[in-house]
């Protein structure tokens, strides 16, 4: 397995000097003629959640390592978070998906199953790419060309959409600064940002969720099937905020309420959406 930390500001000039040192974290999976050698797999860029505050751990390598069990290539990105803001994170995670693409060969990537998987405030930012990677300033800052930052599906777990009724107003608050007015806070809700291009998304989500309200991912869905994007809900009865694999690997002793065997069977639906 390739395991490494690449810096992504050392890669791309537009990033130089603008957040906290992006870093993604890889795990790819070797190769061997005993199977097959020249194998392409799907491959999953994660974006852990944490309110754009923090990046969660329980989020990040546990979520990679289990969709590598499954046959994908796994990338973390530990993205800029407070003080930084927009569009800084956004410009991270599409270097990502431009770097993933170009070294397609060497990381035995399938150049047309790029997905970014997101959770809670890392679901706004995957949402947030799937929503703008057509913006010209992002090929513009980061020197790539267009189309290449585009993820071919996108995946949302209890995922911060919207700034209006139902906003984590933390999440806002820590992307644009608590002085951001309400009309740039719409401006970056993602139901209103939904589009033709828009790739195909799977969302879940609680209904007990108290932190960042199911309503979220409803009102996303609804833009969705507005403009015909095929998508995937499931909205489970049970289980609060922040559940990620639902299962002891991201649970601990302390948090037997992260553990939700109906609501952890969002990673077979998932890789079955995929396929």
């Amino acid at each position: 397995m390739l395991h490494t930390i690449i810096k992504l500001d050392e890669i791309f000039n537009g990033l130089k000097e603008k957040g906290q040192g992006a870093l993604l974290q890889t795990y790819i999976p070797d190769n061997s003629s005993e199977i097959e050698i020249g194998r392409r797999r799907p491959t999953i860029i994660i974006c852990p959640g944490g309110a754009y505050s923090f990046a969660s751990d329980r989020e990040a390598e546990p979520v990679a390592l289990r969709f590598v069990a499954k046959g994908y290539n796994a990338f973390v990105l530990r993205y800029s978070v407070a003080p930084h803001r927009y569009p800084q994170q956004l410009l991270e995670l599409s270097a990502t998906v431009a770097y993933v693409r170009r070294n397609a060969e060497a990381f035995h990537v399938d150049e047309e199953k790029i997905a970014v998987c997101g959770f809670s405030a890392g679901g706004h930012l995957a949402g947030s790419l799937g929503v703008l990677w057509q913006e010209p300033f992002i090929a513009q800052t980061l020197g790539i060309n267009a189309g290449e930052n585009r993820p071919d599906r996108v995946i949302l777990g209890y995922p911060v959409i919207t700034g209006g009724e139902f906003a984590h107003r933390g999440s806002f608050d820590n992307l644009l600064g608590q002085e951001a007015s309400q009309e740039a806070r719409d401006q970056l809700s993602l139901e209103k940002l939904v589009s033709p291009s828009t790739p195909p998304t799977f969302i879940w989500h609680t209904f007990e969720d108290t932190a960042v309200p199911v309503n979220n991912s409803l009102i996303f869905a609804e833009a969705l099937k507005a403009y015909e994007i095929p998508f995937e809900l499931h909205i489970y009865t049970k289980g609060g905020h922040g559940l990620s694999l639902c299962d002891e690997t991201t649970a601990g002793p302390e948090h037997p309420g992260l553990i939700n065997p109906q609501a952890a069977t969002w990673v077979k639906l998932v890789t079955e959406w995929m396929r």
